[in-house]
């Protein structure tokens, strides 16, 4: 296990969505505290036009008051996604998402802090069409104003 204090800066831009989740995941569970920013620029690969229609048809499901809750926040978006990869029912999964801080663009108190990317998870590799959270956001309600 990591030491207590020192806080993990991964900048999202231009990572694919579920592998830097599933890496952030694992690392969180081994203790380690993630901040994770520019969430708006992490990537989907996929043709967009069907994710976007994916991600309405996902909006219709559930009750407003009762749940499931559905975010369109980019930042929301990618703390969800890494609550699906942790035990988050488990003592140890809550603790784990406690660790987790996601941003959009860059905090004042991260700005001159170094950052780090995750070299395995790039969207250089990807061969398929891909666009960003942002993008997909703004596509399915997101106000900047939130």
């Amino acid at each position: 296990m990591k030491e207590g204090g020192a806080v993990t800066i991964i900048d999202a831009e231009n990572l694919i969505l579920g592998r830097m989740a599933s890496t952030v995941a694992k690392r969180l569970l081994e203790g380690e505290k993630i901040a994770i920013i520019n969430a708006e620029k992490t990537v989907l690969s996929g043709k967009k036009k069907t994710k976007i229609r994916e991600s309405k048809e996902f909006l219709g499901v559930g009750h407003p008051k009762k749940g499931p809750f559905h975010y369109r926040r980019p930042d929301r978006i990618v703390r969800r996604t890494v609550r699906g990869m942790l035990p988050y029912k488990k003592p140890k999964g809550k603790q784990a998402y406690k660790r987790l801080k996601v941003s959009i663009g860059i905090p004042h108190e991260f700005e001159n802090r170094k950052t780090e990317t995750l070299e395995k998870t790039h969207a250089d590799k990807l061969r398929c069409p891909y666009f960003t959270l942002g993008e997909l956001s703004k596509e399915i309600g997101w106000n900047l104003g939130e």
